[in-house]
Formats: C-alpha cells, structure tokens, sequence
C-alpha cells in the first residue's frame, strides 16, 4: 500500500542497523542493512570502508524504494502484506518474497510480480498471507548454515515483522 512506504522503510532500517562487517556474514561490510557490494552495484563504482560508514538513512532511501519496495509492488500489495514481503526482500531478495508470495496466491511462482500475481494476491486474506509469508521466511532461514550464528536474530526479526505486519492488516 502506497501509504506504507515510509513506515516500511523505517521498520526495515531499525532491524538492519548500522555498520558491520562481521566474519560469518557472507554479505561483508555492510551499513544500513545495504552490503558494499550492492552499493556499489547501485552506485556504478568501487567504494571504500569510509563511504559504507558514512551511508545515512536518507542517502540510502531510494536505493531501498527501487531495489525492493518498487520490485515487489509494494504500492499495490494489501496493507501489512506489503511490509512483511519487503522485509524479506530485503532480508532474502526481491525474487524469493516475490516467489512465496505468487506460491501462496496459487500463481505461477516465475520470481516476477504482474498483474495475474497481483490480482490473485489482493483476493487472499492478508492476514492468512501475511502468517504463510512469515512461516515460509522462517523455514527457508532455518535451513541456512549460518543459522546457528543469527539465527536468533533473524527469528526475532520475523516475530516483529510478522506482529507488526499483522497489526497493519
């Protein structure tokens, strides 16, 4: 829902934190829940450890709007279903939350929301979507081998996503 953007956004950064470069992450330096390497992407140059770390919420703003929020339609997704896919977007790419939500819709899961996906969304019971989407999160993060070093985190992650998403239906 279009009128969700902006709380999406804040709930996002206040679980992804700040500078980190942690030695199990496979993402690297990262600021901001935005690795280096995606930055760069973003950016169309080399960065440096300085640039990561002086990354602000209102610089990366629009790097989260168009990688994610825009990719999985979250103007057009029912409210609270809208927050809880772009999380996981964020969390584990635009791809599988577009995926799961297309599986529980009972559409082809081509990873690509259209409008058959989107008709079919909208006539689902967002609460009862947004409940799948968490449980499918869940499973697919426990099966990860570095669960065992944020596992807690990110179970945690997925209990507020799923209360306040739900709180939002």
């Amino acid at each position: 829902m279009k009128d969700n953007w902006e709380n999406a956004f804040l709930a996002v950064l206040k679980h992804e934190g700040g500078y980190v470069n942690h030695p199990k992450d496979p993402g690297g330096r990262t600021n901001l829940g935005v690795t280096q390497r995606a930055w760069e992407e973003y950016v169309g140059h080399e960065v440096d450890e300085a640039t990561m770390r002086g990354l602000t919420p209102e610089v990366v703003k629009p790097f989260y709007k168009s990688r994610y929020w825009d990719r999985i339609k979250g103007d057009d997704l029912p409210s609270g279903v809208d927050y809880a896919a772009y999380d996981l977007a964020v969390n584990s790419g635009t791809g599988r939350a577009a995926k799961y939500l297309q599986q529980i819709a009972g559409v082809t899961a081509d990873g690509a929301i259209g409008p058959k996906s989107l008709e079919a969304i909208k006539s689902c019971d967002p609460a009862e979507t947004v409940e799948a989407l968490c449980a499918m999160r869940l499973d697919f993060l426990q099966k990860l081998p570095t669960w065992d070093t944020f596992g807690k985190g990110w179970g945690k992650r997925v209990a507020d996503v799923e209360e306040k998403a739900m709180g939002m239906v």
